[in-house]
């Protein structure tokens, strides 16, 4: 398969320059010939921005999702993105994969906020998988990577999963020093031992950009986008920068269903 990582900005509170956004790298993703394109945590709003708690909307009939939904299907590929949803009194810190056809085929709601994250979010009650043409795809979200024991991503992979796909918003404070301290450590260490033990891939999209409100105002989103593969190397990362926005195209064979028997415990 071809996977593309749409490593966009987000601008916090502005969900339709960030939609119209999203459009235009989907569509440049769909041009560069791929099967998937995976976007970013909250690209509509931004993550933790105070506006989640009034302008999130409704998967799948919100504003948000419809516009992904219509880009996907004007431009036939899949696509993963992290949407902020509003369910009722609840807000949800979410993600869709949708497919050709605009139809969302995997809704999850991330599990493992930050603590800081729970003022604009709800905590997530779902953990799914789809089966593409491609391979069987996991979706999570973000912190869910290093939930206790990676207990979210360990489940995708005896759910199944040949391929996770996480949204992503990866943000460091004013005075991060990406050379004394490279970005992504984190990231390589859990999820390079889960996609080992599975001989799966898991694949990550940062966002780039300012923080503006929130408990994080004043740190910036800075990318790196991941992907690490059945190994537990680094297959594909893009570039570190509040400005950083970039493609990265990663070409891959997914290995079909395996019996992964009792690989979590060994």
């Amino acid at each position: 398969m071809r996977l593309a990582l749409a490593q966009m900005l987000v601008e916090p509170g502005r969900p339709e320059v960030n939609l119209r956004r999203a459009g235009d790298w989907i569509a440049r993703a769909a041009v560069a010939g791929a099967d998937l394109v995976l976007l970013p945590e909250a690209l509509d709003l931004g993550w933790t921005d105070p506006s989640a708690r009034v302008l999130a909307e409704p998967i799948p009939d919100g504003a948000a999702c419809r516009r992904i939904s219509e880009a996907a299907r004007a431009h036939h590929i899949h696509v993963c993105a992290g949407l902020t949803e509003r369910d009722g009194e609840r807000v949800f810190n979410a993600a869709v994969i949708v497919d050709p056809s605009g139809a969302v085929r995997l809704h999850h709601r991330k599990l493992n906020e930050l603590g800081i994250g729970l003022a604009s979010y709800d905590p997530g009650d779902r953990l799914g998988v789809v089966r593409l043409p491609f391979g069987t795809v996991g979706l999570m979200i973000c912190a869910d990577g290093f939930a206790r024991g990676e207990i979210v991503s360990r489940t995708l992979g005896l759910m199944g999963a040949d391929l996770v796909v996480s949204p992503c918003a990866w943000a460091v404070p004013p005075d991060h020093d990406p050379v004394a301290t490279p970005y992504g450590a984190l990231w390589k260490d859990c999820h390079g031992r889960v996609a080992r033990d599975f001989g799966m891939h898991i694949a990550t999209t940062s966002c780039v950009g300012p923080i503006a409100g929130g408990p994080w105002a004043g740190h910036r989103c800075i990318g790196c986008s991941l992907v690490v593969g059945p190994d537990g190397g680094v297959v594909a990362e893009g570039p570190y920068g509040v400005d950083a926005e970039a493609m990265v195209i990663v070409d891959f064979a997914l290995a079909s269903r395996r019996a992964r028997g009792d690989e979590w415990w060994r």
